[in-house]
């Protein structure tokens, strides 16, 4: 019966494998895309959708980039929680969500602009700034932020 009782502990831990001064910074949509147009695999960036999010912290030096989620053609899951779960782990101050379109159209669809919708909301009650959504492709990108759409 004290089984009942016992509870598991979570213990959380930060340990960087880049000194601070040593970050790169992002300044535009264009450094973004360049940034993540390296994440993403040459091989299969025009073959399936990938969504990730690059992890700002408050000078917008990078800390990392989380893969959320790889899915087919048209689409990909994409689940907040994880979002928002990979900010707070990083410690992140600020978020730019990314996504590919193997199309080749850079213009968002509803769905996505529902989805930016969703996870700008859901940053707004964690304090975490939502400061772009890219859309790339291998030779150009769609950026909300200079779009005025975030």
């Amino acid at each position: 019966m004290e089984n009942l009782f016992t509870v598991n502990e979570v213990k959380l831990s930060y340990k960087t494998k880049q000194k601070a001064s040593e970050r790169p910074k992002v300044l535009s949509s264009e450094s973004v895309y360049k940034v993540l147009l390296n994440c993403f695999d040459t091989d299969t960036i025009e073959f399936r959708e990938y969504f990730k999010v690059l992890l700002l912290n408050r000078a917008n030096q990078i800390l990392g980039v989380f893969n959320v989620s790889e899915g087919g053609i048209a689409e990909t899951v994409v689940d907040i929680r994880l979002i928002l779960q990979s900010a707070i782990l990083s410690n992140a101050s600020g978020i730019i969500l990314c996504h590919n379109h193997p199309s080749g159209n850079i213009n968002p669809s509803q769905s996505d602009n529902i989805m930016t919708g969703k996870i700008k909301e859901a940053c707004k009650i964690m304090d975490i700034s939502l400061l772009d959504h890219i859309i790339i492709t291998p030779d150009r990108y769609y950026s909300y932020a200079d779009e005025g759409q975030i």
